[in-house]
């Protein structure tokens, strides 16, 4: 019989609970006393020898390997929160009738395409600052339809 071996998804589980549990501990109150505790320490026993090599290579080894592996554990925090963000700001432009579906994914878009639409948005706020009208929206569709009209009457026959 073979023994039980996790699955790819299992594993990616147990790291993914390992990794939020570290991520939260870490951030919390305790450990951050823990932490100035260990420096403290390690500053109080600087005299007792004689502010060695070893005595200041024991704390850059340490901070260093501890701050190395960090950076990983927020990466992947950081990187699950943004995608968990991006999802709800999706299922609102979904669920929303006047919201352009083009901006579903936007985090996607090539930095070109995020300056167009950032211009874009600029001149939608001057235009609603100037319709001094708070309940007034303009949408991409508005503007879209805006230009196809634009565009037929400048191509039709006079």
């Amino acid at each position: 019989m073979v023994p039980f071996l996790p699955t790819d998804s299992a594993r990616s589980n147990l790291f993914a609970r390992f990794a939020e549990r570290i991520t939260a501990w870490a951030g919390s109150t305790l450990v951050f006393c823990l932490a100035l505790g260990i420096v403290l320490l390690w500053a109080l026993t600087g005299p007792v020898f004689h502010y060695s090599e070893t005595w200041q290579l024991i704390i850059n080894t340490g901070t260093t390997i501890i701050t190395f592996l960090m950076v990983f554990l927020i990466q992947r925090a950081q990187n699950k929160d943004s995608l968990v963000l991006h999802l709800k700001l999706n299922e609102l432009l979904a669920a929303h009738k006047g919201a352009s579906n083009r901006l579903i994914n936007a985090q996607d878009f090539s930095e070109e395409e995020i300056h167009v639409l950032h211009r874009y948005f600029d001149i939608l706020a001057e235009k609603a600052a100037l319709d001094r009208d708070l309940g007034r929206t303009h949408s991409v569709e508005e503007a879209e339809e805006n230009h196809v009209s634009k565009r037929a009457a400048r191509h039709k026959p006079h």
